[in-house]
């Protein structure tokens, strides 16, 4: 007699055991815009450093200007030369008689012009690079 089943309907018998379903190893969420959304936030993320950098910089500066710092300390030089350069222009925007109160003012605004030259360029960059708030999102499934 032969051994398969001759009880069976199939037009195609099986001449083995029955096929295992695959086992599902990995699972994730993609997202289409994922890794552009990762370079704005890199982006994002070195314009607020430099700009907190340079506001940090004027902030110590108008700092060791109050507490009468020697100017021909090395570190003292280094800062007040740094601040000069960044300071966008407004070392004389204001000219009271106090020199304490005219660096506490200029490098005060312009530390905060700094700050809101991050804040401003971040939020542009995000308005227009990162996707609107519906976007598609797909899963995908690795099967082996």
């Amino acid at each position: 007699m032969d051994e398969r089943d001759r009880t069976r309907m199939d037009l195609h018998p099986m001449d083995g055991p029955e096929p295992v379903a695959p086992l599902v190893e990995d699972e994730e969420v993609v997202d289409p815009g994922a890794r552009r959304i990762q370079v704005v936030r890199k982006v994002c993320a070195v314009i607020n450093l430099v700009c907190g950098l340079f506001a940090f910089v004027l902030g110590l500066h108008v700092l060791l200007v109050l507490a009468n710092a020697n100017p021909n300390n090395g570190f003292a030089s280094f800062v007040d030369s740094f601040a000069s350069a960044v300071s966008l222009g407004l070392g004389n925007l204001f000219t009271p008689d106090s020199h304490k109160l005219q660096v506490f003012l200029n490098e005060g605004v312009a530390a905060i012009a700094w700050l809101v030259i991050a804040a401003a360029l971040t939020y542009v960059i995000r308005q227009f690079a990162l996707p609107g708030p519906r976007t598609a999102v797909r899963y995908r499934r690795t099967v082996r």
